[in-house]
C-alpha cells in the first residue's frame, strides 16, 4: 500500500478528514473530530497508528511483527502498524476496524448522522 492509498483509503471512510493537528507531516485521519488514524506519510517505513479493541490490540502484536503498541499513543488501545509488513488487505482491515471503533463510541446523534449519510 502506497501512501497515496493510504490516504485515500481513509479518506473514503463515512465523513472522514484529514487535518494536521501536531506537525505539517503527521496526517490525522478523524470522523467528527475523533481520531481513527495517523500516520507520517512521508516517511519510511511507512506507519499508521490505529485504535483497536484491546485484547485484540495484545492478540495482533503477538501474531505479527509488523505490528506494535502505539507510537506515542495509549499503548493499550492503540497499535503502529508497518504497512509494508502486512498484506495490503490486513491493513485495510485494520483501518476499518479503527474507524468502526471510533465510530461505535459517538454519541448516538453522530451515529445516527453518519448512517443517513
Amino acid at each position: 500500500m502506497t501512501p497515496q492509498e493510504l490516504r485515500a483509503f481513509c479518506l473514503d471512510f463515512n465523513a472522514a478528514v484529514e487535518e494536521f493537528p501536531f506537525t505539517p507531516e503527521h496526517s490525522v485521519f478523524k470522523v467528527c473530530g475523533k481520531m481513527f488514524a495517523l500516520s507520517a506519510l512521508e516517511e519510511r517505513p511507512l506507519t499508521v497508528s490505529l485504535k483497536c479493541d484491546p485484547d485484540e490490540a495484545v492478540r495482533l502484536r503477538t501474531s505479527h511483527p509488523a505490528i506494535v503498541p502505539g507510537y506515542h499513543l495509549n499503548k493499550r488501545h492503540w497499535n503502529t502498524v508497518s504497512v509494508d509488513g502486512l498484506p495490503p488487505t490486513m491493513v485495510r482491515e485494520l483501518i476499518e476496524d479503527s474507524y468502526d471503533l471510533v465510530v461505535a463510541g459517538l454519541p448516538r446523534a453522530d451515529r445516527l448522522r453518519l448512517d443517513r449519510a
